[in-house]
Formats: structure tokens, sequence, C-alpha cells
């Protein structure tokens, strides 16, 4: 299967790995709108790469690829998500989706309407610890209240630190997708407070707190922030 690869960052050199490990793939062309960035990322990673690009179009004409892995920032997934499904391309993009619900459903259309797969690679359910928790969950009964602390000090760098609403858009996904995991059960309602602390280094609101109510009756509370250095969660 030849890939089309687009982002060259730290997660799009993570995917060249992935593709290039698995003999069923091959990566077919990789994209970054900055110049130069692929052919740096290739030379690091020292990977063969069929065709290095900076847009995306072009290289979907000469590549003619059997599915589009999409790393790029969460602001051009809808766009580049959109434009491979219309031109027949499979697209396996990261979380997030997209920065509103209206891209993201836009994306939803372009996928039913071109008969093309969309998915979202969403890993941390199969984490093996959150799978064994579920098992003691399930051994002690039904759950009344699930909690939740995430307190990281992530000096990322890039466009992370200019985001708006950062720690909801681009990382609060894995957490309440593992609370979905762990209690089987879909959020009927949430209220949610953002806020920035004094001290950070981000653009946008990197704390947060959330109560869900879920579809089981049951509630699942989350405390977040991603400036918080020190002893991690």
């Amino acid at each position: 299967m030849r890939a089309l690869l687009v982002g060259a960052g730290g997660m799009g050199r993570a995917w060249a790995k992935n593709l290039v490990a698995n003999d069923r793939t091959e990566i077919a062309a990789w994209v970054d709108v900055r110049p130069g960035a692929v052919q740096c990322a290739a030379e690091d990673l020292n990977l063969a790469v069929g065709g290095c690009y900076t847009d995306l179009s072009a290289a979907l004409q000469s590549t003619q690829p059997d599915f589009v892995v999409d790393v790029t920032s969460p602001e051009a997934h809808p766009e580049v998500t959109i434009e491979c499904l219309y031109f027949g391309c499979p697209v396996i993009g990261e979380k997030p989706m997209a920065l509103s619900m209206e891209q993201a459903k836009r994306m939803i259309r372009a996928s039913e309407s071109s008969g093309k797969l969309y998915m979202v690679s969403q890993s941390r359910r199969y984490n093996s610890q959150i799978t064994g928790y579920r098992g003691l969950i399930r051994q002690i009964g039904n759950l009344g209240i699930l909690n939740a602390d995430f307190y990281i000090g992530a000096h990322f760098g890039g466009f992370r630190d200019e985001m708006a609403h950062v720690l909801l858009i681009d990382m609060a996904i894995h957490t309440f997708d593992q609370a979905r995991f762990l209690t089987g059960a879909d959020p009927v309602s949430v209220y949610a407070e953002e806020f920035r602390t004094p001290w950070s280094w981000y653009a946008g609101a990197e704390c947060a707190d959330a109560s869900f109510m879920m579809s089981d009756g049951s509630r699942f509370s989350y405390r977040g922030s991603w400036s918080a250095d020190g002893s991690h969660t």
C-alpha cells in the first residue's frame, strides 16, 4: 500500500517510521508546506521517500496514493482531509479532528459523500494499564463517580504554544475517551471552565475543570493542567 504522508513535524516523523517499519506499506510521497522540511526529516531518519512536495494537490496528482496519513497541525486537518477524500483517498488522521464542531461535521460529510473511509487515531484506550484498570472496575461493580487528574508541564514549542484552548482541544480527548472506555458509557452533558495560569508559557488556556454526566447515570470529573512543572501524573 502506497501512502502519502502529510506533515513532517514530530508526529509526522513518528508516522514515517511506522509506515516504513510495516512490510505492507511504503511512503510514496511526503508533503510539508515548509520548504526543505521533508528532505530534512527524511535525512534525519535515514528514510528513502518516493517524492518530496510542498503542495498537497501536486503530490496527489503525481503519486495517486492508496491512502493518506494526515499529521498536520489541527487547523489544517479539515482542508487536507476533505481534499484527499474527494480525490478518492481514504484518510487516517491525528486527533483532534478539527478546531470546531462545524469543521468536524464537514469532514464527516466529505467521507460520506465520497464513499471513502476517514478514521482518527486514538490510542490511549488500548494502553495495557487502562485495559487492566477496566478489568478491576468490572470486578468491583457499577461505577458512580470516576475522577481524573492530569498534571503535566509539556514544553512542546511550535503550534501548541500558540493554540487557543490548547488543553481541551489538543490533549483532553485522550482522557475523555478513556473515561468512555472505563465506564462503557457516553457523555450526555458537560459543564467545563478553562483558564490560564500566570506562569503559563501558552498563549491560550492550558488548564481546565470539567464535569460530565454519562449515559449510565454516572459522573466523570476532570481536572487538568498542561503547565504543571514538577512531578507529573
